[in-house]
């Protein structure tokens, strides 16, 4: 983006900042042979482990369990779960989340470069936030990053999105909040922020669009361009 578009498109009231979620948002939902692949290891049919994943997330997410405590609940026999079993389904459990939606990393940079304040608000477990991180580059470009095992908070606490609009130095309604979890943006709605729920970057162009925001995502890869030049 050249200097003459970014000061066209600089926030000028209204929508001044924006909290997006990391995970289906950021990055892509993990494909179903990754969660097949886990289910096994977990000694479990899929539906039986997507539902126990999902139970027993919140501990985890919070920081308030250890990975084996969270395994534990998770696997069929949990007194059959090795120390290796525990570390191969950390490993995986990492993988399936890193998978960037490219489109929206590059709005990322887009946006913050034309002025708007921008954050991270995630829940997220121990393992991921570490790899998040150390891996990713762009996250020098957002202004908050407030990930749920760091904070001891979880969407849908109130807590959580006051303490990202307080590190982004913003009030509710100066900030649009996009997520993937309809509990989450109602939560963020309950709070006063306007809050988008995300389902494909297609109709979240529209919905931005609607609110007046100059700066829309774009279609691309999945591999966002500045991540792929070492940025």
């Amino acid at each position: 983006m050249n200097n003459a578009s970014v000061e066209s498109s600089r926030p000028s009231g209204g929508i001044r900042g924006l909290i997006l979620d990391y995970g289906e948002v950021l990055c892509h939902r993990p494909a179903p042979a990754t969660i097949e692949r886990m289910a096994g290891a977990a000694g479990l049919d899929t539906a039986t482990f997507t539902t126990r994943y999902h139970q027993e997330r919140g501990a985890y997410d919070r920081g308030d369990v250890s990975p084996r405590d969270y395994w534990s609940r998770v696997v069929a026999d949990p007194a059959a779960l090795s120390d290796e079993r525990v570390n191969r389904l950390r490993q995986w459990d990492v993988e399936i989340w890193s998978d960037l939606n490219g489109a929206m990393i590059d709005w990322l940079y887009e946006v913050h470069a034309a002025g708007f304040r921008t954050a991270v608000l995630s829940n997220m477990h121990p393992d991921m936030a570490l790899h998040v991180r150390r891996s990713f580059g762009w996250l020098r470009y957002l202004d908050c990053v407030i990930l749920s095992c760091e904070v001891h908070l979880i969407k849908p606490d109130p807590a959580i999105y006051q303490r990202c609009l307080e590190g982004l130095g913003l009030r509710p309604f100066e900030t649009c909040f996009i997520d993937d979890r309809e509990a989450n943006v109602q939560a963020a709605r309950d709070g006063g922020l306007t809050a988008l729920p995300f389902h494909t970057v297609d109709s979240l162009r529209n919905d931005l669009q609607r609110l007046g925001v100059p700066v829309l995502p774009r279609a691309g890869s999945a591999q966002p361009k500045r991540e792929a030049a070492g940025e």
